[in-house]
Order: C-alpha cells, then sequence, then structure tokens
C-alpha cells in the first residue's frame, strides 16, 4: 500500500509529483484557491503529500496518523474531499515547525460536553504532554468556508481545551482562554511543543526569522473586516501608520542597531505596552525618518490600546523590506484595494496591472544613465519595474549600493493624489530604493509648480540638469518659473482619464486647448496629459501612454492625431484587451509609444522628421484577467503559478521589430 513520503526526508519522483499536483488542480479548482493557501506557503505541497490511484479513477493520500488510506478524489463523481487535504497538510505543519510527536495527536475525535459524548468529532486535536488532555483542537474547513468561532468554542469549552484554532488553508483564527478569563482572540500563532501560550508573548523576533510569504492584500481586508472599519478612523491613513511603523522597525533591525536584529514590532500580554511601543517608539520616530510622508509633530496612531492589539498580530511576522518581486507585486495589490476603496474610481485613475507595465518597459529599453519620470506615478508601478529592468540588464554587475544609488538619481514621480504619494514612496522603499523623488503635485498645471510648497520638486528637478533651456530668455525665464518643459529621456504614464477640464487658467497653457486662436471650453483630461508629457520629455526623447481607444480610431479625435504626427514619431500601438481594468473599468485602451522629432544630436538623440515610415501595430488576446476582473494563472514549464497573458510575447515582438529598424535605443 502506498504510504505518504516522510515529509522531513523523503523526496517522491517525479511521476508522484506529477499525479499530486493534477489532482490537487481538480480538487481546488479555483487558482485564486488553490494558490491562496498561505497557511502551508512554506511547504512544498506536492512532495509533501503524495496522492495515489489506489482504484481506476479514485485518488487516495494516506493519513499520517491513522496509516489509512483516505478518498481525496472521485474522477467518475468529480468530487474532491479538500478538507482531508488540508488537515493532512496541518499535521506536516504541526510535526515540521511546531515539533508536536504523533503520539500526542489525534483525529477525528468525538467531543464530549459534560458526561455525553456528541456525536460531532474534532478533526485535530494536541494532547498535553501527559497525553491525555486536550491542549488545543482544530477544526478544519475547506477553503471557501466562513470562520465558526462559535462551533470552536462550543469544542474548547467540551474538552476543556486552552487553545482552538479554526483553519480553512488561506485564513485562520486561533482562540485561547487563560482560564476562567475571557476568550482572547488576537494571537498570531500557537505555541511549539516546547513552550506554553504564556512563551508567545515573551518571546523576542528576529529581524531574519521574519517571512518574506505573506499576503498584504488578505491582511489588510482582515484589519478592516476586524477592526478598522468599525474604529471610526481613517482607514488608509491608519493601515499606513502601521506600514510606516514596522518599516522603521525593520530598518533598525536589519541594520544592526538592535541586539541580534531583535524586532520590536510585536504584541505584547499587556496591550498598553503594545501601544506604547508601536506608537511612541516606533511609529513616532518613523515621522521623523521620513517627515515627507508623516508630519511628526501631529501624526500619531489613532487606534485604541485594545484594537491595535488586535491588528498588531496580522503584520509582527511578516518581513516589508527586501521583498521578492512577485511579493512586491502582492503588496502592489494591496495598496491598489487600499487607495481604489479611498479615492480612485472617483477620480477615473487605476492601477495598471504589472503585466502591463513590464511590457512597456521592456519595450522603451531605459538604460542606466537615463532620467525617467512618470507624471501619474500611482503606486509608482512604471518607476519599480524600470528600477528592476535596469537592475537586471544594464547593472547586473554592481553592487547594491550602485543599484539603489541608481534608483535614488533617476527616477522621478508625480501624483496630485497624496494617498497614492505614500503608497508609491512605500513600494520604492521596500523595492531596495533608499531615496526617492516622488512628489504631490499636479503634473497639468503650471501655477502648482510656483511657490514655496513646490520648491522641493523644483530643486530636485534643477540639481539633476533636467530643466529645459532656451537661448530665449523671455522662454527661459517663464520655463524656470513654470517648470513646463524638462529634459527626460524616458516617460511612461497612465494618467487618469475621467473628467473634462473646464479651468480657462489651465487650458490657456496648452496648445491643443486653443482652436483658429481660441480657447476651447472644455478639454479631457487624457488629452493634454498628451501635451504635457511631451513638453516633459528632451527632443528624442520616447514615452509610452495609456489611452482610451477612441483617441486613436474616433473620427471626431483626427484632428489630435495629426496634431500627434507634427510632434512625434509613432513607435507602437498595442490595444489592450477590455478585461485588462477590471473590475475597476471596462474601458477600452491602448497604450501607444512615440518618441520625439529631433534631428540635432547636441539636444538628444537622433530621430529626424519622416512622413511614412512603418509603425508596430499589436493587439493583446490574453489579459490575465477574467471577465469580472479576477486574474488568472497557468503554470510553467517548471510547475510554477505565473499570469496567463501575451503581452510579454507581444514585447517581444516589438523588440525585434526595433532592431530592425535600428532604433537607437535598441542598438
Amino acid at each position: 500500500m502506498p504510504k505518504l513520503p516522510d515529509p522531513f526526508s523523503t523526496k517522491p519522483t517525479k511521476e508522484q509529483v506529477k499525479i499530486t499536483r493534477e489532482i490537487l488542480d481538480l480538487i481546488f479548482k479555483d487558482p485564486q484557491v488553490k494558490y491562496g493557501l498561505r497557511e502551508f506557503s512554506k511547504l512544498k505541497i506536492e512532495e509533501v503529500l503524495q496522492i495515489f490511484e489506489k482504484q481506476k479513477g479514485k485518488f487516495y493520500v494516506c493519513c499520517l496518523k491513522r496509516d489509512k488510506d483516505i478518498l481525496v478524489w472521485n474522477k467518475e463523481k468529480q468530487k474532491g474531499a479538500p478538507e482531508e487535504i488540508i488537515r493532512q497538510l496541518w499535521l506536516v505543519k504541526l510535526m515540521k515547525d511546531y515539533k508536536y510527536p504523533l503520539d500526542r495527536i489525534e483525529v477525528e475525535k468525538s467531543v464530549q460536553f459534560g458526561r455525553e459524548i456528541h456525536s460531532k468529532k474534532a478533526d485535530i486535536v494536541i494532547y498535553k504532554k501527559d497525553k491525555i488532555t486536550p491542549y488545543i483542537i482544530f477544526e478544519i474547513k475547506e477553503p471557501k468556508a466562513r470562520k465558526a468561532e462559535e462551533q470552536l468554542k462550543s469544542y474548547m469549552s467540551g474538552e476543556g481545551a486552552e487553545g482552538g484554532v479554526w483553519s480553512n488553508g488561506i485564513e485562520r483564527l486561533i482562540l485561547y482562554r487563560p482560564y476562567p478569563k475571557e476568550y482572547i482572540t488576537t494571537l498570531s500563532d500557537i505555541p511549539r511543543a516546547d513552550q506554553t501560550w504564556d512563551d508567545l508573548f515573551e518571546e523576542k523576533k528576529h529581524y531574519d526569522e521574519l517571512s518574506d510569504e505573506f499576503d498584504l492584500f488578505f491582511i489588510i481586508k482582515r484589519l478592516e473586516e476586524m477592526v478598522l472599519a468599525q474604529a471610526g478612523v481613517n482607514v488608509f491613513q491608519e493601515v499606513f501608520k502601521l506600514i510606516y511603523a514596522k518599516l522603521y522597525d525593520e530598518l533598525q533591525a536589519k541594520k544592526g542597531l538592535r541586539k541580534n536584529k531583535e524586532v520590536f514590532f510585536r504584541q505584547y500580554k499587556d496591550p498598553k505596552k503594545t501601544y506604547q511601543v508601536i506608537n511612541f517608539e516606533l511609529f513616532k520616530p518613523a515621522t521623523r525618518t521620513w517627515p515627507d510622508v508623516f508630519n511628526p509633530d501631529v501624526d500619531k496612531i489613532e487606534l485604541t490600546p485594545e484594537q491595535l492589539q488586535v491588528c498588531v498580530p496580522f503584520l509582527e511576522k511578516i518581513r516589508l523590506f527586501r521583498s521578492d518581486r512577485e511579493e512586491l507585486d502582492i503588496i502592489d495589490k494591496a495598496f491598489e484595494y487600499l487607495v481604489s476603496e479611498v479615492s480612485k474610481g472617483k477620480k477615473g485613475q487605476y492601477f495598471t496591472p504589472r503585466n502591463v507595465i513590464k511590457a512597456c518597459v521592456k519595450m522603451l529599453n531605459p538604460k542606466q544613465d537615463e532620467f525617467v519620470i512618470d507624471p501619474a506615478c500611482g503606486s509608482g508601478g512604471f518607476l519599480i519595474h524600470t528600477m528592476y529592468w535596469v537592475w537586471d540588464n544594464y547593472l547586473k554587475e554592481t553592487s547594491f549600493e550602485a543599484k539603489r544609488d541608481y534608483a535614488g538619481k533617476y527616477l522621478f514621480g508625480i501624483d496630485f493624489d497624496d494617498n497614492m504619494r505614500k503608497a508609491s514612496q512605500a513600494l520604492m522603499l521596500i523595492a531596495g530604493d533608499g531615496k526617492h523623488h516622488i512628489f504631490k503635485r499636479n503634473s497639468l498645471d503650471a501655477r502648482d509648480w510656483i511657490g514655496e510648497n513646490a520648491e522641493e520638486a523644483r530643486s530636485e528637478i534643477r540639481k539633476a540638469g533636467l530643466l529645459r533651456k532656451f537661448e530665449n530668455p523671455q522662454e527661459n525665464e517663464e520655463n524656470h518659473k513654470t517648470f513646463r518643459y524638462l529634459n527626460f529621456e524616458v516617460l511612461m504614464t497612465n494618467p487618469p482619464f475621467a473628467g473634462e477640464i473646464t479651468d480657462t487658467g489651465l487650458l490657456r497653457q496648452y496648445e491643443i486647448a486653443k482652436k483658429e486662436g481660441k480657447l476651447r471650453r472644455k478639454m479631457e483630461r487624457h488629452l493634454l496629459f498628451l501635451e504635457r508629457c511631451l513638453d516633459m520629455l528632451k527632443p528624442g526623447g520616447r514615452m509610452a501612454i495609456v489611452l482610451p481607444q477612441g483617441v486613436l480610431n474616433n473620427t471626431n479625435l483626427e484632428w489630435i492625431r495629426k496634431w500627434l504626427f507634427d510632434k512625434a514619431r509613432i513607435l507602437a500601438v498595442v490595444g489592450l484587451h477590455v478585461n485588462t481594468f477590471k473590475p475597476h473599468t471596462g474601458t477600452k485602451t491602448s497604450v501607444l509609444f512615440l518618441q520625439k522629432w529631433n534631428d540635432n544630436p547636441k539636444l538628444g538623440p537622433l530621430n529626424p522628421y519622416q512622413e511614412d515610415y512603418p509603425i508596430f501595430m499589436a493587439v493583446s488576446k490574453k489579459p490575465g484577467k477574467d471577465n469580472s476582473g479576477e486574474y488568472v494563472y497557468k503554470r510553467d514549464e517548471k510547475g510554477r503559478r505565473i499570469l496567463d497573458h501575451d503581452l510579454d510575447e507581444i514585447a517581444s515582438a516589438f523588440v525585434k521589430f526595433a532592431k530592425e529598424q535600428g532604433f537607437s535605443f535598441w542598438e
């Protein structure tokens, strides 16, 4: 009879892994569930859980405790047992991570209420060292099940257990009852075999022990559900205060400023101590470290000690700094959720999917000595992936300090929304950039670049030599005042679409807002962005901009296309699938790639004006999202989860085209 391989040593064959993977895909049909089993993210599930075909079309696992085969998938009935899979994974985890021996574990134990033995059974029971007294009771459910806190409490009361765990593999609830006190529901973990419940509160945590595997999107939703939505606070602000307090804590530990790299961001037994440490020993110093994000004299965490006590366990075990790139995308998704809830949809500005961003960066090929800007930077996606592109392609052999210096010197971002500025600054910080050029300004309105409030942005642009100079003294003086004409080599952006501009003071600043010498009464915001972006580029500079598809094919906008032909060469047009920006909007969009005309090599890359030239055109058929806006995944040849989209293929085709055409930035 086939046995489950030893989870600590024996590795199954490739064929066994293949069968296990295929059956898991059938049991957990929804990829959002299968790839969301966060509870077991550190386990190589296909290696510690062997599924085998015992009878034709019937697949089993061998239970670690009961030493018998359990049916988990019936091919004929297309029915599976996801709860059993999760139970077996918990058994592996309890042995491997928590060091509980099998003789202290029981499965399917009948629950006793008083003198009566109830027909209901506890999925897993851990006993104390005497192997008689129930210690921790587990209630296991399928991934889509809702928490049943009262049921778990009844099991704990019936068996007299101190602790309980409800788990569906994706989320869990831990209960602890220090009899005769009330239940504590804010713990982030259970004790190991060599610990007590009190040890959890006293145990020091260290930077190197923090986990890189987490889902901040899930964490934020849970914080909102459990505390923040009912706390009468600004959810966005309070989450970011906690994140920056944690970033400061990690930074201090990472630099070795504390013995053994100890981190202080954790739950203490007394809520008042938790509040004191998080608010005054971490968040307050964080406001002084990053004063452009928070006001050190005013800002504080608005949660009560009791509310903070609930929040901290969700964050205390994770490591935000130096998370890998896939994890950074998950953090970005969390910020997308946060900001969308607060403000984004109202302004028509939506997060750009990272597969779109990566394709744009690959196609424009920014170099290590080129200045890059996003004038509507949102969460900083274009900047972060530009940084990664340059690191991987031009600074691969250099030190991390050199890579960090690149990001701090060459990348600039602007956004009018202060929440977005905080999000992009946090992401750049987490990605490894110690310094940033991200400013809260209105890219469209030169009036917002005049005065003391704009001096920080003006100063950094001047220092980098990015303010364009004109031979005409009057033009030069005007540009020094408005900072309208800049000298960036590369620009990538997804500007807000919503809203017509009727402000005459703003419209007067734009060439396209004038028709036959008269000022138009209104203009679409994204059309003004198109002109503004071209003004930010030096001659020969190149850009990618996401636009509503109507700009490129509506007959009533033929005039804007003619205007554009005089300003720049159309390098490429990539039509995006209608699902690309769902669930936020179903607007059909395209990415327009341009290079400004330039016949003077002293001003920038040569790109002399031409009337006829080839244009690369493509349409995305696979957006990586379904009709409801959920991400769609597939497996690569190594069995890894990847997004199911075709934009990388399109980008590669453009690179080939660019080299054939002799584009200077792909020579």
